[in-house]
């Protein structure tokens, strides 16, 4: 393993260190809070192995491999390995992941492609880039997800390929979803851009339907120093195309006999991956921790009759790349306006559906066609989640929420534990085997 590269620089919020001795005692004092919790905080990720970075960019700097080179064909080694895949791509970004995976597909003008409002606008933009329509369906209210049901209604003689989107870490009902499209004869391409390591009955994203699509953005669970994507098959064929397609169509060598795409991953960004990749699943719990964490924390407040927390399904790991709540009575926007205004960092993930964004407006859709999404859109806040994220940081969250609503503060005795306590125990979804185990203001 190499071990090296320079700490990316980023805004105030992501340089905000983490909470002292002191400050975590001065919540044994209920109406005492921290003077902010970062919503990203990658600074602290990064930091400890910032020297490992270092070595390893000047190695790719002495090599002048750069786009493509040895590290990374071992990154996608690595990966194949840790998801239990055949075939690993990578690629310039999680958004040319999606396109390259319908291209493999070949969608052309007045395809269909069917897939959820709620969630980044790649996913839907990825469809249009190659004339393709985009077909969206609704979610299920207490997951965020796909609902399966929807999907097929909505399959017609054009549909040539489903885009499940494991959003904020879990994934989407496989069991539902994969006998209307293998019923159907429909290709499943899963969006697993904020999902790396969720697992469905054991399996890991990217191996459960025919084609995976990753991000490597630095706000991801495993994110690079820039932008940068890969693709998961079990197919052959298709790890074929996607390797020829990320190279404009290329082989052998000047040679094309399709037209692709200029999409490849550069070398200092897998050498600063590679780094990371090792610690990847012990970041994966303690995100899992800071969920329950957070779930307790609630409760203790009394807050569960005006938000309501992630319900996880047991079938599969979340890997909680975010964690949203829901506000009800359209308090959302207000308390989002205290948490800012308290120092606590937040995000609406998403605040206006893909099927009524204006650039999408030929298409036809309007309001109240999926009314899920939309309720979803108004209630919905992101909380900070970071692995590095401390108990004295949730506390300070949880108590301003709490409050806004006029509830009780956060025990004392939860607000001050230390980071892994036995407190909290280990979430079932966490227990498993066979894996290793500053921010841009774009959140993806």
């Amino acid at each position: 393993m190499p071990k090296r590269a320079l700490l990316p620089s980023g805004d105030n919020e992501a340089m905000t260190p983490g909470p002292s001795s002191d400050s975590i005692d001065k919540l044994s004092d209920s109406t005492d809070f921290l003077p902010k919790v970062p919503l990203l905080a990658i600074d602290r990720q990064n930091g400890p192995l910032r020297e490992q970075f270092r070595q390893v960019m000047d190695d790719v700097c002495d090599s002048g491999r750069f786009v493509l080179g040895p590290d990374v064909t071992a990154l996608e080694n690595e990966l194949s390995t840790i998801l239990n895949v055949p075939h690993v791509i990578g690629c310039a970004s999680g958004s040319d992941s999606l396109l390259l995976a319908l291209m493999a597909l070949h969608i052309e003008p007045g395809d269909e492609v069917i897939l959820p409002s709620y969630t980044f606008f790649a996913t839907a933009s990825a469809v249009t880039r190659l004339g393709g329509t985009p077909i969206f369906a609704d979610i299920d209210p207490s997951t965020f997800l796909i609902d399966s049901d929807d999907v097929a209604r909505r399959i017609t003689s054009r549909t040539r390929a489903i885009i499940p989107v494991h959003l904020f870490g879990q994934t989407v009902d496989m069991d539902a979803l994969l006998p209307i499209a293998n019923g159907a004869g429909i290709p499943i391409i899963e969006d697993a851009a904020q999902s790396i390591l969720s697992t469905w009955h054991g399996r890991c994203s990217g191996g459960l339907g025919d084609m995976g699509c990753f991000s490597f953005y630095p706000t991801k669970n495993l994110g690079g120093f820039g932008d940068g994507g890969f693709l998961t098959t079990t197919r052959d064929d298709l790890a074929d195309a996607l390797r020829k397609l990320r190279v404009h169509g290329m082989e052998p060598r000047y040679y094309h006999d399709v037209v692709g795409i200029n999409s490849r991953l550069d070398s200092l960004q897998a050498a600063v991956l590679r780094i990371k990749l090792p610690h990847l699943d012990q970041w994966t719990t303690k995100r899992a921790h800071n969920a329950i964490r957070y779930t307790e924390m609630v409760n203790h407040c009394e807050l569960e009759d005006v938000i309501t927390t992630p319900r996880i399904d047991t079938r599969g790991r979340h890997v909680w790349n975010q964690y949203v709540i829901r506000v009800a009575d359209g308090k959302r926007d207000a308390l989002r306006e205290h948490l800012m205004a308290t120092g606590v960092g937040t995000e609406i993930y998403y605040p206006v559906p893909l099927h009524l964004q204006k650039c999408f407006a030929n298409f036809g859709w309007k309001l109240n066609d999926l009314p899920v999404t939309e309720q979803a859109a108004k209630e919905t806040l992101a909380l900070p989640i970071f692995a590095e994220l401390e108990p004295a940081e949730q506390a300070t969250v949880v108590g301003r929420i709490a409050e806004f609503f006029g509830r009780p503060p956060v025990p004392k005795q939860i607000a001050g534990m230390e980071k892994g306590s036995d407190a909290v125990s280990q979430p079932r979804q966490v227990r498993r085997t066979g894996l290793i185990g500053r921010a841009d203001d774009v959140r993806c």
